[in-house]
């Protein structure tokens, strides 16, 4: 007994360590079994840049591209699924891949027209449309039953009544999409908003407009671990999203407005109680601006919808790299990782945090999540 109670404090040493370091040495495993134990994930969406100008050496986004992965983690090797924007917004909360109307961004907010029933043997809807029926199931699908909550933030949705409501805002089944186009005092974009095309979500209305609202209601929900929602998806409007060079009302888009965006929305996040607590910031890009012979790009053995008659780049096999950074009390400041990730690995990633099935293309058997790479202090 008194050999034990010497070696008790040894032994636990070495728990500890061995603990880590078989958290370290797993690449992916089933059902977040390798992953910290994150309980608060936030999503933040920029539109549209390619990763060699986003993190080039002189950045025009220095906050980005330089301040930010000192704080936590670059993945240089971050790819898009798909051309246009709607294709990986989709693909982020469901594991669809882009169709036919999805590619062109939805401009009319039309159902989904379905080849044939269920889903294929990759989890894959065949057929094209815009608005998924209740077969496809969605993150926050998964979240729910599992006792986790989910928010969608998207910044100015409602600013003009008249065109969507400030909850869960979208056009009516078979009406043409009306904020494709942003205005001088509304530049919230439906089609950078995933969770309004899915019958499983906008079917009940209360859910949704309890879920899907304006990015002014974040600061608030931020106050305290029992209002901030274990997954947060923020989407900036069409001025702040870094899409457009120039904003509709004259001001300055592009690199200069995410910048700015970041600058006073990562903060508030980082500062929040249950990011301090068991958080993960991850911003990225939905695509990159398409050009050039890297621009329709993919990684990690991407694949097509077997039904459609386009590559999910259009001109390529997928959306082009437009790399990542990821901010994390899980993540050692200065962290970059050369491994190749698309938007599937994330939708993986986060279902693995909250111990859920995979999705759709999410579920392929060689996709990895981030693994010890990005998560590189123990838990």
């Amino acid at each position: 007994m008194r050999t034990f109670t010497r070696l008790a404090p040894v032994l636990a040493l070495m728990t500890v360590a061995l603990t880590f370091s078989a958290f370290a040495a797993a690449g992916a495993s089933p059902r977040g079994e390798s992953t910290p134990p994150i309980r608060h994930v936030f999503v933040l969406m920029l539109e549209n840049q390619t990763a060699t100008v986003t993190f080039a050496e002189r950045s025009p986004a220095p906050y980005l591209a330089k301040t930010l992965p000192t704080r936590g983690a670059l993945l240089a090797n971050y790819y898009g699924i798909g051309h246009a924007s709607l294709g990986n917004y989709i693909a982020l909360i469901s594991g669809q891949a882009p169709n036919e109307k999805t590619q062109l961004d939805c401009p009319l907010f039309s159902d989904f027209f379905l080849q044939q029933p269920g889903l294929d043997a990759h989890g894959q809807l065949l057929g094209v449309g815009c608005v998924y029926p209740s077969i496809v199931k969605t993150l926050p699908d998964q979240l729910e039953p599992a006792g986790f909550t989910w928010k969608g933030y998207m910044e100015d949705m409602g600013k003009d009544p008249h065109r969507e409501s400030a909850t869960c805002g979208h056009a009516r089944i078979g009406a043409p999409e009306g904020t494709h186009v942003a205005t001088p005092i509304d530049k919230y974009a439906a089609r950078h908003d995933p969770f309004v095309y899915f019958h499983t979500i906008i079917d009940d209305k209360a859910r949704c407009e309890a879920h899907v609202v304006n990015l002014d209601a974040l600061p608030k929900d931020l106050q305290s671990l029992a209002t901030t929602a274990n997954y947060t998806f923020i989407t900036p409007n069409l001025c702040n999203d870094g899409h457009d060079p120039e904003c509709v009302d004259g001001g300055p888009g592009g690199f200069v407005a995410a910048d700015a965006f970041l600058k006073k929305w990562v903060p508030l996040i980082t500062a929040s109680a249950a990011f301090k607590k068991d958080g993960l910031l991850i911003i990225t890009f939905d695509e990159s601006d398409g050009e050039g012979p890297e621009g329709s790009t993919a990684c990690c053995g991407e694949k097509p919808l077997a039904s459609a008659r386009r590559l999910p780049g259009v001109r390529g096999p997928g959306g082009g790299k437009i790399g990542a950074v990821l901010l994390s009390p899980f993540i050692k400041p200065g962290t970059v990782s050369t491994v190749p990730y698309n938007h599937y690995s994330l939708l993986r990633t986060v279902e693995d945090i909250f111990g859920l099935e995979h999705l759709g293309y999410a579920a392929e058997p060689d996709l990895q999540p981030f693994g010890a790479d990005v998560f590189t202090l123990a838990p």
